[in-house]
């Protein structure tokens, strides 16, 4: 992703409805799952906009949201305070060497910065990585150095999703994956670890449960309700001895009317997000 934002020409022609957004944070949280962050990106909407989706998504689900989109100045981050828990920066690769060739646009000082402005504003903080880029195991001290130097709170992993036209032909095998979850739950008992896992490594999720992924993240949810893969989520959780939270197979009730009263916006929009939960709801339904 970082290697194709130069050829976005005009970022507002890259971003999703505002209809849209509500309508999946409505049903995230009929469904009873969490949010991982509010992402974006850059330019997309303008930092106004993105401080009113930020407050209607709180409103929507009834809980702060962490922030991933770019490396904001504590200016920028006061403006979200009131819906916002904390915000995310995108390391990706904790090798200094390799990450200057995957992610030439996402410079690593101005997310510290970042980071220490957050803890100065009481913000949690919290980092993604992706496993694959080409670290090694001997670079898991770097990360867990990095962890414990700032304070960070949450971490996300994810498998490298491998894609046509790139250097990269496969994602790390499950067991190198593992080790880096496991790494971080052992030395950080108290970190909240998130665990990316795609389609087509779905049985591979009981394993970072075990290893200490406290939740999945990177599945369709709503594309793939109540599909074979949704259900097989559901049975790793259980394979781990977990309890699933929410459910990917059952349709929960959504009085629309009732939840759009909660936000304070104009009736056309009210009247294109109450459009949206419905087309959503009978994809859903066809599963």
């Amino acid at each position: 992703m970082s290697t194709q934002k130069g050829r976005i020409k005009d970022p507002k022609k890259a971003r999703r409805r505002k209809e849209s957004i509500i309508a999946e944070a409505i049903i995230s949280k009929a469904c009873g799952w969490r949010i991982e962050f509010l992402s974006g990106g850059y330019d997309s909407y303008a930092m106004d906009e993105l401080v009113k989706l930020a407050a209607l998504v709180h409103k929507a689900t009834g809980q702060k949201q962490w922030l991933n989109i770019g490396a904001l100045t504590k200016e920028e981050m006061k403006s979200f305070l009131p819906h916002i828990k904390g915000i995310c920066g995108a390391i990706e690769c904790i090798n200094p060497k390799v990450r200057k060739e995957v992610c030439p646009s996402k410079p690593t000082l101005p997310i510290v910065r970042m980071l220490q402005d957050a803890e100065k504003l009481g913000l949690k903080k919290s980092i993604t990585i992706i496993i694959g880029l080409g670290e090694t195991e001997k670079d898991i001290p770097l990360l867990t150095n990095f962890i414990r130097k700032y304070r960070i709170d949450r971490v996300t992993f994810y498998a490298l999703n491998p894609h046509k036209g790139t250097p990269f032909t496969q994602g790390p095998k499950t067991e190198y994956y593992v080790k880096w979850i496991r790494a971080a739950r052992q030395g950080f008992p108290k970190l909240e670890i998130v665990a990316g896992s795609w389609v087509n490594r779905l049985s591979e999720i009981h394993l970072l449960l075990e290893a200490g992924a406290d939740s999945i993240t990177k599945f369709p949810a709503i594309q793939l309700f109540n599909s074979r893969y949704a259900r097989q989520i559901e049975q790793e959780a259980k394979k781990a001895g977990r309890k699933f939270e929410g459910t990917m197979t059952k349709l929960p009730k959504i009085d629309v009317d009732k939840e759009l009263s909660r936000l304070k916006i104009d009736e056309d929009l009210k009247g294109k997000i109450k459009h949206k939960v419905k087309d959503y709801v009978n994809s859903m339904k066809k599963r």
